[in-house]
């Protein structure tokens, strides 16, 4: 899948979308073959580090000691205190609503004990557990603002249960260029964590919110008409013509390949008894 291919699948999308009253999301999807997911290192778990942020703010929550309490009131949308733990531990549903409510988690690394004992059994089912991998277990110093920023650019791409991805990468009022630079930036980390990467890539398609989805790299039937030569054409419609009579009337063929028997000349009587 190359950048033009994105492009042109792109405009196709806001060519067939009808207008609505609200912003409507692009959303890419990715269908994968040829992976075993009961195997685990077919299965794919990694973060996409985007160029451009995917047109909605993620939420994060901060779970944390006394150490970064303070700054992450101030930049994350809701903090829990160590104090707190057991509140949620106790009480499923909260930690349910609180987990529903929230698109990332970040904890403080000399914590992690106690909250996975008071929110693993929630958040780990829901793949929301603070990941390594995204940077979002902290020493009690770090810069939190500095990790939200990072957030709102970043996907996971999981793929583990369903051989398909989809995810958000912009909306209505995302320039192309960012929307087109997402998707590649999305691809290019799927293919690498995949065990034969491009050769496990079944098919790619875009879509806005409300709209119908277009196949990235597929060429419009009509326009593969268009492109026919005249002469080609023409010969196309005419073996049409001979097959479709040749089905309505099959003994009209048989009848033109048979030729017809010349008359034999009658010899006059008289000349015959002459020759006698």
């Amino acid at each position: 899948m190359d950048k033009n291919q994105v492009i042109d699948a792109l405009r196709k999308v806001k060519e067939n979308s009808p207008k609505r009253n609200f912003k409507q999301s692009y959303d890419l999807i990715i269908t994968l073959s040829g992976l075993n997911l009961k195997k685990p290192d077919n299965q794919v778990d990694v973060f996409a580090s985007l160029h451009y942020d995917r047109g909605k703010k993620a939420k994060v929550c901060a779970l944390v000691g006394p150490e970064l309490k303070a700054q992450a009131k101030e930049a994350c949308n809701a903090v829990v205190d160590i104090d707190d733990f057991d509140k949620y531990q106790k009480d499923v549903k909260l930690t349910k609503k609180l987990a529903n409510d929230n698109d990332f988690f970040i904890a403080q690394a000399n914590i992690m004990p106690k909250v996975a004992g008071a929110f693993g059994r929630v958040l780990g089912p829901k793949g929301k557990m603070p990941n390594p991998k995204a940077g979002c277990i902290v020493p009690p110093n770090a810069n939190l603002k500095v990790l939200i920023d990072k957030l709102q650019k970043t996907v996971r791409i999981s793929v583990k249960i369903s051989p398909m991805l989809q995810c958000r990468i912009g909306n209505e009022e995302s320039k192309d260029e960012e929307v087109v630079d997402n998707v590649m930036t999305i691809y290019n980390t799927l293919i690498h964590a995949l065990p034969n990467e491009a050769h496990n890539i079944r098919s790619v398609y875009l879509k806005l919110t409300m709209g119908s989805s277009v196949k990235v790299g597929e060429k419009e039937k009509e326009n593969a008409e268009e492109k026919k030569p005249k002469v080609e054409k023409k010969a196309e419609e005419a073996a049409k013509k001979v097959k479709e009579k040749s089905v309505d009337n099959p003994n009209e063929e048989k009848k033109a390949n048979v030729k017809e028997k010349p008359k034999e000349e009658k010899v006059p009587k008289k000349a015959e008894e002459k020759k006698g």
